[in-house]
């Protein structure tokens, strides 16, 4: 993403975790660039589990960081992020971006939801 939105960082036992109001991605990677599923778990208010039903992914995929750092789910959560990074502008923040990528169907695929189409491989 070009652009840096704010971020309040909140210690967390030596992590560093973004509460939801408009975030970046950026502050939700490791120094390699992989996605930091407990952060985005708890940028969004979510368990593992339903960080992991939100992208189409398995529970059990969050439970073991040799999954967890495999590509299918951090390219899920990558996707997710994303999307949700372009329309909290419009939405009015990260929690109403969310709010409306799983519930909003969108006409030019079909009626299905962005959710949907993370889920299936389609973002």
């Amino acid at each position: 993403m070009t652009a840096v939105l704010k971020a309040k960082a909140v210690p967390n036992a030596g992590r560093r975790a973004v509460k939801v109001g408009r975030f970046s991605i950026a502050a939700l990677m490791d120094a390699r660039g992989a996605m930091m599923v407990d952060d985005v778990a708890e940028t969004f208010s979510m368990t593992k589990a339903q960080l992991a039903d939100t992208v189409g992914l398995a529970p059990a995929v969050f439970q073991k960081s040799s999954r967890r750092d495999g590509p299918k789910a951090q390219s899920r959560v990558r996707e997710m992020l994303e999307i949700i990074n372009l329309v909290q502008g419009w939405a009015g923040g990260a929690a109403q971006a969310m709010a409306w990528y799983r519930a909003e169907p969108i006409p030019a695929f079909g009626g299905r939801t962005a959710e949907a189409l993370v889920k299936s491989g389609e973002a």
